[in-house]
């Protein structure tokens, strides 16, 4: 059974927030002007056509890619910090940056990715690891044929894993295939674990999953203004994608009924 580590460091209320963020290329804009807001022990979708936006936006947010315009900022104070960012910040599989070499087996992806994040790594440790994870059948399997679910699963808690990180950027995992209500209860277990957890995704996922998402190159509203608070989900992946729940959460305040992942 694949579950959420529980992370210790991240601060209660601790807001990630990218401002007005636009990003030029060559050729054109890779990312058009998207703000959001998203803070520790929830999660944000954000939706847009597939490209290189999503890629350009997790690269901002993690601090790795300079906004053209706008700024990204992590933490109670609002400074725009790409060293802080790059500290507190995992893109999980994102295309050409963090995505595995889909020729690889599994056991050397999850190899290389324990070693990163400063645990045993040698063969009888990832086999364990994986077995404790209910996924020691596909050790040997390439990694582009080990089903979305396992994948998307195992590289988010690895990253998640990381010292020191304290939010995720889940980039299109609805680009391998498979139920997108399965992606995000993976996200969701995340957030209800401390971390501030953001997925992309097209805008037909969003609306199967039923949450209103930010849009990517939606424009620069406030950030204040984007769909917050934390998104409840179906308790059974076999119940379907019908609309889930946004319960908005107040400091101190205890929402009405019961909260998915506490």
């Amino acid at each position: 059974m694949i579950s959420a580590p529980s992370p210790d460091s991240a601060e209660p209320g601790t807001t990630l927030v990218a401002d007005g963020v636009t990003v030029d290329g060559p050729h054109g804009p890779l990312l058009a002007t998207t703000s959001l807001r998203v803070t520790a022990g929830s999660i944000l979708l954000v939706a847009g056509t597939p490209g290189s936006g999503h890629t350009a936006l997790a690269l901002c947010l993690a601090g790795r890619m300079r906004p053209t315009r706008g700024r990204v900022s992590f933490g109670g104070d609002g400074a725009d910090d790409p060293d802080r960012l790059r500290r507190a910040v995992a893109v999980v599989d994102t295309p050409g940056v963090s995505e595995p070499d889909p020729a690889l087996p599994l056991r050397t992806v999850i190899g290389e990715e324990l070693a990163m994040a400063g645990r045993r790594a040698w063969p009888r440790a990832v086999g364990e690891w994986l077995a404790g994870r209910g996924a020691e059948q596909w050790a040997g399997t390439r990694f582009e044929d080990v089903p979305a679910p396992t994948r998307i699963a195992l590289m988010t808690e690895l990253a998640a894993a990381r010292p020191g990180i304290e939010a995720v950027v889940l980039t299109a995992p609805d680009r391998h295939g498979g139920t997108p209500v399965t992606w995000w209860q993976i996200a969701a277990g995340h957030a209800a674990a401390g971390l501030a957890v953001v997925v992309t995704c097209s805008e037909t996922s969003a609306a199967l999953l039923g949450v209103p998402p930010v849009l990517l190159g939606g424009g620069h509203p406030d950030p204040a203004l984007d769909p917050g608070g934390r998104h409840t989900r179906p308790p059974d992946p076999d119940a379907g994608t019908g609309p889930l729940t946004v319960v908005t959460t107040d400091p101190g305040t205890e929402p009405e009924g019961p909260v998915a992942d506490r």
